[in-house]
Order: structure tokens, then sequence, then C-alpha cells
């Protein structure tokens, strides 16, 4: 049983704290996404548990051993690395070996291996070529498979598909974790996209400044994101914001768009008179004519379509701007007014000071009222 836990870890640069008490679990077998904006020391985290770096404070246990004073080398532990770190005098295939022929491993299975995971990596036409014949996305993708063909049982995977062009890109967020769950290793899995993170991830854990501020499955992070910063992070087109202080109704709290009511189903009264940040997301707003119940007028702006989806700039009433995401085909208003209708259940609420997702249990009731 492969686990990794990590208890408290510090890592300090001079005067920066790069990684700040942070403590991880992830259980055996299971795919779990690192996800942020650069610099918020996913790298840093990845090379501390390979045993790369040191950590100032905290514990690094890999299967419940206590693996942070043991070299790299034991730790049993695959990685590939977001700058290659290839071996530059080595043929593809003898850089993707290497993890076998340090086993001593027979010819005839470091063969087998090497082509198994080249194929499936589309590289088996450059197994011959060094590092400096190979285009970028084909060093990330012999690094790669360096990383995955000794079965490791603990896998760290630093952005591997970076340099990889879109449509491999898209091709392995399939493939990955077909290969990765029929390998059975545990693989922490860095990346800044939210589309990968969400594909390959059992669970996502956010960081931002050495910190991780939400850990979650893919469906919570996305549907209950623990603030702001993480709502934006999460969608495209992103998520619609709007400053609203909900208002008391004989059914329900509400607040106003376009002065039309648009009620709040899952808060009660504990949400009047404070200041919030209303969330829509996208596709959770539909065009929908003028005399359906609750629908919101809005002039139609602009019009983008993006392939798979078209994404509609409107305004409010009062010139708040909203986003509406709808499959590419469906047909829709191109200019001028329009209705739209939003889904109550899906609106988030955040404080407008903290930025914190705001639940029902955790609001104090407040007076005032704002329309938006």
């Amino acid at each position: 049983m492969t686990t990794l836990q990590l208890k408290n870890i510090v890592k300090r640069y001079k005067s920066q704290t790069v990684l700040d008490d942070l403590s991880l679990d992830v259980a055996d077998g299971e795919r779990l996404v690192l996800f942020g904006p650069s610099g918020a020391g996913k790298t840093v985290l990845l090379r501390l548990v390979a045993g790369v770096i040191d950590p100032d404070e905290g514990r690094v246990l890999i299967g419940g051993e206590d693996m942070t004073e043991v070299d790299a080398e034991h730790r049993g532990v695959g990685m590939a690395f977001q700058n290659f770190a290839l071996f530059p005098h080595m043929s593809a295939f003898d850089n993707i070996a290497s993890a076998l022929t340090s086993r001593k491993s027979s010819k005839e299975s470091i063969a087998a291996g090497v082509q198994k995971v080249a194929k499936l990596l589309k590289i088996d036409h450059v197994l011959s070529h060094h590092p400096k014949a190979l285009s970028n996305g084909q060093k990330q993708r012999t690094a790669l498979a360096r990383a995955l063909v000794g079965s490791p049982p603990l896998l760290l995977l630093d952005d591997p598909l970076r340099n990889v062009d879109a449509k491999l890109r898209f091709e392995m967020r399939l493939e990955l974790p077909r290969l990765l769950a029929s390998e059975g290793a545990t693989v922490v899995y860095v990346t800044q996209d939210y589309k990968e993170a969400m594909a390959l991830g059992d669970r996502i854990a956010v960081m931002s400044q050495g910190s991780i501020h939400q850990i979650g499955t893919p469906g919570d992070i996305y549907n209950a994101p623990a603030d702001i910063e993480i709502a934006r992070l999460f969608g495209d087109p992103t998520i619609n914001l709007l400053d609203v202080v909900p208002q008391r109704g004989p059914d329900g709290a509400f607040v106003e768009l376009s002065n039309v009511r648009f009620r709040l189903p899952n808060f009660g009264a504990e949400i009047v008179g404070k200041s919030c940040v209303l969330g829509l997301r996208p596709e959770t707003i539909a065009f929908t004519e003028a005399s359906a119940l609750g629908a919101i007028p809005v002039t139609v702006e602009a019009e983008t379509p993006l392939n798979e989806k078209t994404v509609t700039l409107t305004l409010t009433a009062r010139g708040r701007e909203i986003l509406v995401s709808r499959p590419a085909g469906t047909p829709g208003p191109v200019a001028g007014p329009a209705h739209i209708a939003v889904n109550g259940r899906a609106a988030l609420l955040f404080d407008k000071e903290s930025g914190r997702l705001m639940r029902p249990a955790e609001l104090t009731s407040k007076r005032n009222g704002e329309a938006a």
C-alpha cells in the first residue's frame, strides 16, 4: 500500500516562505491534482516529496514510513520534471529505459516496457533520437515515459503535458487516467490547466502562496468553490460575479436583476442585508421568452462562437455584465433586447469582505437592500 502523507511542511528560501505549514494526505491508488497559479509552490512540493530538496520543517511519509531523511534514489518514486531533465548524451530509448536499467532488468523486458509506453505517448518513432533532435513536446513525452516505464508505486508528474500540442494534450487527458489506473500507482499531478485538473484528478488540491486553500473532488471544487478566486480559476467562460445585498420577500430571500426579483432558494433570512457577491456560472443561464416566469430582461451586446459553445455578453438594466453560455448550434439572440432565465439553485454567494463562500449556517443577519 502506497500512501503519501505530508505533515506540517515548511520550506523557505532566504526570507521567502514557499510552503507554509502544509499538510496533505493522498490515499493508496489515488490521483491527486495540485492546481494553482505559477508561484503557488506546486513544483517545490513535488521536488520535496521526491527527495530532491529537503523541508525546513515537517515530515514526508510514504507508505507509512518516514522518508524525510531518505535519499531520493531510495524512495521508490517516479517523477517527470517540467524542465525535461533528459540525459543529452543518451537516445530517447535509453533515457526512458534508465529506470529499468538501474534495476538490472533483462534486455527483453526493458525493450518491451519502453516500446509499450512510447507507443502510448506516440514517440515510438523517435526512440533512436537524442534530445537535441527532439521537439519540446517529444522531450516532455520522453520524460513522462521515463517516469511511467518503471511502474513506480508513487508517481509525481510536474505539468507533463505543458509543451505538447493541443490535439495530443486532449488525447492524453483521456488516455492518462486509464494508464495510471491500470498501473495502480498513487499519483500527484501538477497542472495550471483547470480542464486537465478536472479530467485527471480523483481530488484536486488548490494551492496559492504555499498553502492549500481547498481540496475536494472536481465536482466539489467547481460547484462549491471555497472563495471567489477559486471560482474564477475554474470555468471557461469565467463565472459571473455581481455585488448584491439580498432582501427579504414573502417567499424567501431575493436579489433584483434588471428590476426582477431573483430568488435564492438555498438561503433564508440569514443573508438579508448582508453585502454579498452573487456567482452565476454562464452555463446555468439560458435565454427564454419574455412571458416566462421570472424572465430577466437584458440587452445582448456581443456574441462569440467558441467551437463547442457560444458565449453571449449581456447587460442588465443597471449595466451589469452577464455572460451566457449555450451549446454551439443552439438558437439565441445576437443583438438587442432579450430575456434570460437563471437557475437559482446553482447560484453561489460569497462574502464581499472576505471573498469566502457563504453557507446558510455561517451567516448572520443584517439589514439594507440593493438592486443588481
